[in-house]
């Protein structure tokens, strides 16, 4: 199933929606699923408005409870929000990351989520004890500090704080920083990721820290830690990752063990 869009001229987008009536799969949900898709790949922008329920339903071809059970479920997502004498407007899509090996940068560019930074710190200053133990390094040794917060179409969804060997990178411009991901820098300069250990947790936004992702100090924050390993079995870098909890989630695999 595809999901379309395109303007009138009272710059209402308009939904082109492919319902299988003979599917087993229940009316609202097709619809939900496709609305949902065209808000991941950036096809209905946040604060894209979508009209009332009633326009919608003449507009796609469906009965109005189809289209508010629908909208009602992206609601729950929190991927829409319903304006009364407004209509429903796309708050914000959700990222989905797998828990692999890979740079936030490529997973939002591969999702078709045009991926942007900015850099808050790029200095050198000296390896607290927690740094110095995930590096290798002596407490108070020189580590690179990054701090930067990473947005996807135009939305912040992270802060991303990172510490690195000072003879890794000898010139971490922050330019570049701010044109594409650390991951790929690491790889541009021959540094290639083999393996890495990460604990997915969650926490509380400073006031800082809700100003950077636009949410209110105190909003609930998944946190992550990882540290990223050569072949050789060195610390290449030390991450301590935030990411606002109602647009990013983590997503896993299981197998059952006989």
């Amino acid at each position: 199933m595809k999901a379309g869009r395109r303007k009138t001229a009272d710059a209402t987008t308009v939904l082109d929606i492919a319902i299988d009536r003979m599917s087993p799969v229940p009316l609202y949900h097709q619809f939900a699923e496709q609305l949902e898709q065209a808000i991941e790949h950036g096809l209905l922008l946040p604060g894209t408005l979508l009209g009332n329920e009633i326009d919608l339903a003449g507009r796609l071809g469906l009965s109005r409870p189809t289209v508010r059970q629908g909208i009602k479920a992206l609601v729950e997502k929190g991927l829409l929000v319903r304006s009364r004498g407004v209509g429903t407007r796309v708050v914000h899509s959700t990222v989905r990351r797998p828990p692999k090996l890979t740079s936030l940068y490529d997973d939002l560019e591969e999702a078709g989520q045009e991926p942007s930074t900015r850099v808050v710190r790029n200095d050198v200053v000296p390896a607290s004890a927690e740094v110095a133990v995930a590096l290798g390094v002596r407490k108070g040794d020189s580590v690179v500090r990054l701090e930067r917060i990473r947005y996807a179409n135009g939305l912040a969804v992270a802060v991303l704080r990172n510490h690195l060997p000072t003879d890794l990178l000898l010139d971490l411009d922050t330019r570049l920083l701010e044109a594409t991901g650390l991951y790929r820098l690491l790889h541009a300069v021959g540094i290639s990721l083999h393996s890495g250990h990460q604990v997915i947790g969650a926490g509380a936004a400073t006031a800082e820290e809700g100003e950077h992702l636009g949410e209110p100090e105190g909003a609930p924050l998944l946190t992550l830690r990882r540290t990223a390993y050569n072949a050789a079995g060195e610390a290449v870098e030390y991450g301590t990752h935030l990411y606002s909890a109602a647009r990013y989630v983590f997503e896993f695999q299981m197998l059952m063990r006989g």
